[in-house]
Order: structure tokens, then sequence, then C-alpha cells
């Protein structure tokens, strides 16, 4: 059953800046940000508080926050791994904080990407809700990383994703905690339409209440088709990056391709009578500027291609004149 409305997380200035080769001045960075709090989004993710050695991209995380506009009615968030990305985020004032755990089904992966084992994970992972305790910040969210399948591992069994939303649904119990999401995150764009039905239909049957999001890649072409398949079955939750920015640092030998396309989905919603609160002509704009931005062209068809609820009216004035 199709969802009447959908929440897009928009992703783009995080997950494009931290992987572009660049250089991208910070103040162009702030531009991008800015202009995509004038198109409705509520959920804006702009910065990672990590390496500076390791993700040069976001060395300037602490001054993009600095300087970009605060819309009311939209929040800010950021990405940061340990103590001290958390304490960078923490000093801005500006972001909206919000704890998050993550699971790792492919241990390779958790290897590359946080240089842990699952046991040292766990421990972690308690540590860093204990301490989002003191410090008064809410854990609303929670991730299944490369859901689908790993470069590094292989194709991910359904089990073993049931049984990571099931480790992060017993952190929640003894910590008292309630997930306002957990996404299935297409990390490394294994997924399909069958696979991404296949996974959430068996996450839904062993956890019914379990409010899953999709985080999707494109580096197939799956992306918009695995999107469509999570609307069918019910998805009101995605992320998304503009223009189709982005991939992970960590994710493949020759990098991973952006995120689904978050004008191109905002596109396929209002087709089918989805609402997301976004301005689709707004969003095109910010897709040609984040275009412009990097230097290179960007995967998003619908910037390209145009609004076709603009076109109908346009073809509808002509036939009336």
């Amino acid at each position: 059953m199709l969802p009447s409305s959908v929440l897009i997380t928009e992703e783009g200035p995080r997950e494009g800046f931290q992987i572009e080769k660049g250089p991208i001045t910070t103040d162009r960075k702030v531009e991008l940000i800015d202009a995509l709090s004038g198109t409705g989004l509520r959920r804006i993710q702009v910065a990672s508080f990590v390496s500076r050695k390791q993700v040069p991209g976001m060395a300037d995380a602490d001054d993009i926050v600095a300087r970009m506009k605060v819309v009311p009615g939209v929040d800010y968030t950021a990405l940061w791994f340990n103590d001290a990305g958390l304490e960078r985020a923490r000093v801005t004032g500006k972001l909206t904080l919000e704890g998050k755990v993550r699971v790792y089904p492919s241990e390779v992966f958790m290897k590359r990407n946080i240089n842990r084992t699952p046991e040292q994970h766990l421990v972690h992972t308690h540590a860093e809700i204990e301490r989002y305790k003191e410090l008064g910040i809410p854990v609303r969210d929670a991730s299944v990383s490369n859901a689908f399948g790993c470069n590094f591992q292989g194709d991910i069994a359904v089990e073993k994703v049931v049984e990571c939303v099931g480790t992060l649904m017993a952190l929640a119990e003894e910590h008292g905690m309630e997930y306002e999401k957990i996404g299935l995150a297409d990390t490394m764009a294994w997924a399909t339409p069958v696979t991404v039905k296949r996974v959430i239909g068996a996450v839904w049957d062993r956890y019914p209440d379990a409010n899953l999001s999709l985080h999707l890649h494109d580096t197939r072409g799956m992306g918009i088709a695995n999107a469509y398949a999570g609307l069918e079955m019910g998805i009101r939750k995605f992320d998304a990056a503009v223009g189709g920015l982005g991939g992970c640092p960590f994710a493949a030998h020759k990098g991973a391709a952006g995120n689904v396309s978050t004008e191109d989905l905002v596109f396929l919603c209002h087709e089918m009578g989805i609402e997301t609160g976004v301005d689709l002509d707004a969003l095109i704009e910010c897709a040609m500027l984040a275009e412009d931005v990097v230097g290179h062209p960007l995967p998003g068809s619908i910037k390209q291609g145009g609004n076709l609820a603009r076109l109908r009216a346009s073809v509808r004035a002509g036939a009336s004149a």
C-alpha cells in the first residue's frame, strides 16, 4: 500500500562534499545548503565531523555550520563517529543533535569503515548510548549498513539483516529508547527491487512495528527503481541527495556512486500522488547549482528532463490560447 506522504532527509551536502575531489570552497558549500533550505525540505544533513586527514572534503565542517543560515522548521543534522566528532557538532549550537546507532552485517566493511570487530562495536555502542544519555541527546535513529550486499563480503543474507534489526531492538529495549526510524542502507548498491521487497518484508514479518527507512545508492542504476519498490511496500522515510551527489569513501575500490537523486525521488512521489512538502522546481534549481558547485555533471535526471507538472501546464495554456 502506497503511503500518502513521505519524509525525505536531504544528505547531499554531507554525502557529496565528503567524497568530491574538489577543492570546493566553504562559501560554495554553504550556498548549496542555504538554497536547499528554501525548498521545503525539513531535514538536511550538512556535514561530517570526522577525521580531517581521512576525509579532507569535510575538514571545514565547523566553518560550514557556522556560516549557514538556519531556517525555522528545518532540522540541520550532522554525522560523527566518536566523542571528538560529537563535541565538534555540539559546540556549533546550530544543529539538531540526534544520537544514531549503527550495526554492520558485513564484518569486513565494519573493519574498513570504523576499524572495529563486532564485539568491540557492541561495547562501543553501549558506551555511546550512555554518553548520549548523559548529554541529554535523544537516540532516534538507527541503521543497518550495507543491508543488501557488500563489495568485500558478497551477498548479505536476509536472515542476517533481520538479526541486525533484532540487535537494534534489543539495544532500544535495554536503554529505554524508541527509534523514529531504522534505516536499511544500500551502501554499495547491491539492491534490486526484488531484494528491497524481500528484505523489508522479512524485517516486518519479524518486527511489524519497526519504522523502516531506505538509504539508496545508484551505482548500478537501480536507485529510483528501488525507491519505487520501497514505496510499494509502504516505506515512508527516505534519504536522498540533490543531483545524486555522494558516495562512501570506504565503500568500494573505485568509489560508490551517489545516492538516489532527491529531485528524481520527489518527482516520482508527486507523479504517484504522494506528498513530500517539497517545491520540485526549487529543488531542480538546487540540483543545477550542485552541479555548478562540484564542477562536473551529476546523474540526476529531472534537472535535465524537467518537471512534467510544469510542462503539462504549458501545454494546457497553449491549447487554450
